[in-house]
């Protein structure tokens, strides 16, 4: 009965994190969709982008996945400690202050070394400078937001704070719809480098709500030295060298993807749609077991960690599976239709679609991975992930420059799909000799049935003829139908 209890509770977070997940992508694409009409593909959007990337940078770096994956397992452990969450909230407050402060003073600086080109164009590098250091103040309210995030996460309250990209979202769409009645100008920087501001701001605030409304009102201190943010910061320190090693490894994927035209915008196009069904299932689930096995760790309850991974495998890999031979199958006719118009050629749409065909191979190592990996961070253990994370990323880092002689630019690919069963493979060891990990026959059974059935499909829909977009959104919906009810009663009965 309590294996049953468990598994439908994390069955309804995963599919409500996930679901927000995918709102959140559909906004985004609206949200570029807009991007590109308003602001076309020169020097407006040259701006925007390149200061809207240094937010988000620190966002990755300090914010959600590193900040979550350190405080949640101490939080739990400390079992959830008011004036530890105090602490580290008044520490974050600090260390975002002083990076403000530095960065505002010295962007010019900075600026110049993310975009040196900015500056043989009169006047854009100039006004990159100052968008940039009005978007910078997002950085306080992103990486605070994220924090407050965590702590509801903490409390398995995930809803609220995986809406809050889609807020963001519908805010820049809405900053966007009123920059249509003005036309392309400078204004338009302004009101969207405002607007950024303004939802870091809100995201805040209804976070910070929520958490008093349900917990406790957290609130800024005197920050004080203390063992645990002393243990906290060696911790975050690991995490940011790995994520470093993690942004050098796509800089040299970019780079040698660029000895071959057009090669640099096949693996963007190819990475962008593999990585959809990851995002929508993937994070969600990392984002639900990274509260609840740190929960259950702190418990000392590791029938319950069992149960959680094994029901987490079995529900993700029953989602993923049909999305590796769907994609599989109709990589080609996804490009054509969604892409094929204007500039983009059909020999673009055959090189994405042979990427895709690679790339999507990975899917199931990485959601695999997930869970190995918030089952590591959960037992505070920020070392292992991060060491198998260097060790998969030189791999890549290898067979890109080995086979990009031999393969051209599915070097790429071929790359990330063996990295990543490497990564899957260490990972799942270490949980293995620490006794962190225990999968039954019954999840095995189930996983194999569930890539026998998506296999059998796929082959039938191999055959199903791919006229235009109404014919291929219809071949998705009746794979789907014919899937998801069997896979299902596999998952219920097996």
């Amino acid at each position: 009965m309590l294996s049953i209890i468990q598994t439908m509770k994390l069955g309804k977070h995963i599919f409500g994190v996930g679901m927000m997940t995918g709102i959140s992508r559909v906004f985004g694409f609206i949200r570029d969709m807009l991007i590109a009409r308003v602001l076309g593909a020169g020097r407006l959007s040259d701006i925007f982008l390149a200061a809207f990337k240094l937010p988000n940078l620190f966002r990755d770096l300090l914010g959600e996945g590193a900040l979550s994956a350190i405080f949640i397992p101490m939080y739990a452990d400390s079992k959830h400690d008011e004036s530890f969450a105090k602490n580290v909230f008044s520490w974050l407050a600090v260390v975002l202050l002083g990076i403000t402060i530095v960065f505002e003073i010295f962007m010019p600086i900075v600026v110049w070394i993310l975009a040196p080109g900015f500056a043989d164009v009169p006047g854009k590098m100039e006004l990159t400078v100052v968008i940039s250091r009005i978007m910078f103040f997002y950085v306080i309210f992103i990486c605070s937001a994220a924090f407050l995030s965590a702590v509801l996460n903490a409390f398995s309250r995930f809803m609220l704070a995986a809406f809050m990209p889609v807020l963001l979202n519908i805010m820049l769409i809405g900053a966007l719809l009123v920059s249509m009645q003005i036309g392309a100008s400078d204004t338009v920087l302004y009101i969207m480098a405002g607007t950024v501001v303004a939802s870091g701001v809100i995201q805040c605030l209804v976070l910070w709500a929520r958490l008093r409304h349900k917990h406790f009102g957290l609130y800024l201190i005197m920050p004080r030295m203390t063992p645990g943010i002393k243990t906290m910061l060696k911790r975050f320190g690991v995490s940011i060298i790995g994520n470093g090693f993690y942004q050098i490894t796509i800089i040299l994927g970019t780079l040698v993807a660029s000895f071959e035209s057009g090669a640099v915008s096949w693996l963007y196009y190819s990475d962008r749609i593999v990585q959809l069904p990851f995002a929508m299932i993937g994070l969600a689930v990392g984002t639900v077991l990274m509260s609840t096995i740190s929960n259950a760790l702190a418990d000392k309850n590791m029938r319950s960690v069992y149960i959680q991974q094994n029901s987490s495998m079995r529900q993700s890999m029953m989602l993923i599976m049909p999305c590796v031979a769907g994609l599989f199958v109709l990589a080609e006719p996804i490009i054509r239709y969604l892409f094929e118009y204007g500039a983009w050629t059909a020999e673009s749409t055959h090189a994405v679609a042979i990427a895709i065909m690679i790339q999507v191979f990975v899917l199931p190592a990485m959601l695999i991975s997930q869970i190995f990996s918030k089952t590591l961070y959960a037992s505070q253990d920020v070392k292992t992930p991060v060491k198998t994370s260097i060790t998969s990323l030189a791999v890549a880092s290898v067979i890109y420059v080995a086979l990009f002689p031999i393969f051209g630019y599915l070097a790429i690919p071929i790359g990330v799909v063996a990295s990543g069963y490497v990564k899957n493979y260490l990972l799942g060891r270490a949980c293995r000799r620490r006794g962190l990990t225990r999968v039954d026959a019954r999840t095995i059974r189930a996983m194999v049935m569930f890539g026998v059935l998506s296999g059998v499909l796929g082959i039938g829909l191999w055959f199903v003829p791919i006229t235009g977009i109404v014919s291929l959104g219809l071949a998705i919906a009746g794979y789907g139908i014919l899937y998801l009810p069997t896979a299902y009663l596999i998952n219920k009965k097996i």
